[in-house]
């Protein structure tokens, strides 16, 4: 019996240390940025709609405790014809453990898995602010946080082989 009990405690021991997976330590805002420079007559309903350019940053760091940071950076700029609506950047970071993970394989896990993880809560601190700016609520899009990650990184790997030609 004692033998069946510590094939048991292997087996499950060995699953708990194999097993990949991700735990969301803490998130923050740490830096948010709202401006409405035409404020009040920015506010009134235009007759077209403003042309929104948005913006999306990743960055991931370890710390020296074994857990890694990671920042999501959002900004969206609202303009018409007559000039801006609104200016909103959002700086969104997590305090992530990640368990696992091969080395090889742990960036796109940072820059990829763990701001999919913050996207939600960041999308409504955009959306809470551009309403209380006095405007509907900006709701974004989802975002393929691993075609951004793919762009960058050949857009890297394009930028390396430049300058080594």
């Amino acid at each position: 019996m004692s033998d069946t009990d510590a094939a048991g405690q292997e087996n499950g021991a060995d699953i708990g240390l194999t097993d990949p997976g991700i735990r969301i330590l803490a998130q923050f805002i740490r830096d948010l940025s709202f401006e409405n420079p035409r404020a009040p007559d920015s506010l009134r309903a235009g007759t077209t709609q403003p042309s929104i350019d948005m913006g999306v940053e990743m960055n991931a760091r370890g710390r020296d405790d074994g857990y890694f940071e990671v920042d999501l950076k959002l900004s969206a700029r609202a303009t018409r014809d007559d000039g801006p609506v609104f200016h909103v950047e959002l700086l969104y970071g997590g305090v992530f453990e990640i368990a696992g993970v091969p080395p090889e394989e742990l960036e796109p896990v940072l820059l990829v898995e763990c701001p999919r993880f913050l996207f939600p809560f960041a999308r409504r601190v955009i959306a809470d602010v551009t309403s209380d700016g006095g405007f509907p609520p900006f709701l974004l899009d989802p975002i393929d946080f691993a075609g951004v990650y793919a762009a960058r990184k050949a857009q890297a790997d394009g930028a390396g082989q430049v300058g080594n030609a």
